[in-house]
């Protein structure tokens, strides 16, 4: 008993507390990894025969998982069993082919599958529409005319072909995408902005004659070169649609595809370890590079991606000046009354308050009243379309920094709190002034704490969706508010962020099956840029307190 009276029971319940968290914690990302992180690798095809109410057909697809099923409800659900057993397992499988039935996925019964093997020679083709497309290629063809097909020529030479004919219309689509993005883009921007000057001009009145007249000519020297370009681009478009491949499908039939709708083909049958292991790495690297598509559960995350970190940095500016001196004129200037006692309870008190909150304030205040005055004084002339009267970066920025704004003031007036009067006497006496004191010792020695602000507002506001989804934040956009025009960062530009592609994918997607592994991959990105930014932010700290030898305790 007298051991009770001691401190080793709290010690050792303590530390059972903390090593169960971690575990717990370790469990979570080990599912989210292991989840996201399969998508990515090739998954074998089965061909097998499927037998369903004396009726028996071919199935291609890929085995996702297995899973026992109570028969009672397999029973309840209308699927007759004649078995002893109380459970039974069935698999699902990915057949792909989405146009040509009503899933891309289906539950079968183990029971019901016969016939299993594994062809080397069965494809999958990666399509920018439809989704995947599973059978053996059997022939090409180009404008119409055909080149090869039949199952007795040989697999090895046409799937090289295949690959040559794909090769050469991914390089025609990359011109193709060139000519849209960049030569179209900057000219329908620039016909933009002439559109938009010669509506200020005439706004100011008719002296603005001869200006209207130079702005005229220069419209139509661009409209005849966009003429020009999109006649190039036909030429483009033309010749990448000139390829076909016929495939055989599940059912027996033979299909005619365009080549130009493959992104990529593989035979995971036939791929060795090295073949895998570099098809995982190009998937890992399409998913952090690329653009999504197929309703967001198909292609990448990156423009997602790079609006989270640009939209955390952004806040992280806004939020740490005035974070600071709101907690430096607390501390230092203010007087220590009742109404200070106040304003702090209140700054406590609005670290509390919901998110939701947080965006409705910003949509009214930040979107409507100041976009709405910006535009009527620096944009009238392209009202009423607005330019800052509608969600942006800089608003969603702006709310995330008023959100994780309470945070950075506790945070740096604790630190403050920390350095010793006597240092503040010490400067003084030397002949320093306030001003100086604060900037050159008291400033320097709190910058640990100030960090530790903005780490504890980068971890909080990396992760928030509901405010965003109110001031900038949508499913798609089409370009990155970053690019090489002037002026560069476009802060009145909608962005994608990881938390809402994570809600949208996992809650607003037809194809629940196709979606689960992209949210757990967007899940286990999240989590690595949060930790990045954290890390990058905790190292900068540390360098701070080696450089000042703060005072201040481990926060």
């Amino acid at each position: 008993m007298r051991w009770f009276h001691t401190d080793t029971p709290w010690v050792w319940l303590n530390a059972g507390a903390v090593a169960l968290c971690l575990l717990t914690l370790l469990g979570i990302l080990l599912l989210i990894s292991v989840q996201g992180l399969a998508h990515f690798w090739p998954k074998d095809l089965l061909q097998a025969q499927v037998t369903a109410d004396s009726q028996s057909r071919r199935v291609i697809g890929a085995v996702i998982r297995h899973e026992q099923v109570p028969v009672r409800q397999l029973q309840e659900a209308g699927i007759s069993l004649v078995t002893d057993q109380t459970e039974v397992q069935r698999t699902l499988i990915r057949n792909g082919n989405r146009e040509f039935s009503d899933s891309d996925y289906f539950w079968v019964l183990e029971s019901a599958l016969s016939e299993r093997h594994y062809p080397g020679h069965l494809a999958v083709f990666e399509r920018a529409r439809w989704g995947q497309l599973y059978g053996y290629l059997r022939g090409l063809s180009e404008n119409g005319t055909l080149l090869h097909q039949g199952p007795d020529i040989d697999q090895e030479a046409l799937w090289h072909e295949f690959e040559q004919r794909r090769q050469r219309t991914e390089a025609l689509q990359q011109e193709i995408d060139r000519i849209e993005s960049n030569m179209l883009g900057q000219i329908n921007r620039t016909l933009e902005q002439l559109r938009l000057e010669q509506r200020r001009l005439e706004l100011l009145g008719p002296l603005q004659a001869p200006q209207l007249e130079v702005l005229a000519r220069k419209r139509t020297d661009l409209e005849q070169d966009y003429h020009l370009l999109q006649k190039r681009l036909t030429r483009l478009q033309q010749q990448v649609t000139r390829d076909h491949f016929h495939v055989e499908v599940a059912d027996g039939r033979v299909l005619e595809f365009a080549v130009a709708d493959v992104i990529r083909a593989y035979r995971p049958n036939d791929m060795s370890l090295v073949d895998r292991l570099e098809h995982f790495g190009i998937k890992l690297w399409e998913f952090l590079s690329d653009s999504p598509r197929e309703g967001n559960t198909e292609g990448g995350v990156f423009p997602a991606l790079f609006g989270t970190v640009l939209m955390v940095l952004l806040m992280s500016l806004l939020v740490t000046p005035f974070g600071v001196l709101a907690a430096v004129y607390l501390h230092e200037y203010a007087y220590q009354g009742r109404l200070t006692r106040l304003i702090r309870i209140a700054v406590n008190n609005l670290a509390g308050v919901p998110s939701i909150v947080y965006g409705i304030f910003g949509l009214g205040f930040f979107v409507y009243f100041l976009g709405g005055s910006i535009d009527a004084l620096f944009f009238p002339e392209a009202l009423p379309a607005p330019t800052f009267g509608t969600g942006g970066l800089l608003w969603a920025s702006a709310t995330l920094a008023l959100l994780t704004l309470p945070v950075v003031i506790v945070a740096t007036e604790e630190g403050l709190r920390t350095i010793p009067a006597s240092l503040r006497e010490g400067a003084l006496a030397l002949g320093a002034t306030r001003a100086e004191t604060l900037w050159r010792v008291v400033l320097p020695m709190a910058s640990p704490a100030m960090m530790t602000g903005v780490i504890l507002a980068i971890a909080r506001a990396a992760g928030e969706v509901a405010p965003l989804m109110l001031v900038g934040v949508v499913k798609l956009v089409p370009q990155l508010p970053v690019d090489g025009h002037f002026p560069y960062l476009h802060l009145d530009q909608k962005f994608m962020h990881l938390g809402f592609h994570i809600y949208d994918v996992g809650f607003h997607s037809a194809n629940t099956e196709a979606a689960q592994p992209l949210v757990y991959a967007t899940a286990l990105l999240l989590l690595l840029v949060i930790l990045l930014l954290n890390l990058s932010a905790i190292l900068m700290r540390n360098h701070l307190r080696a450089r000042f030898r703060t005072l201040e305790p481990e926060l």
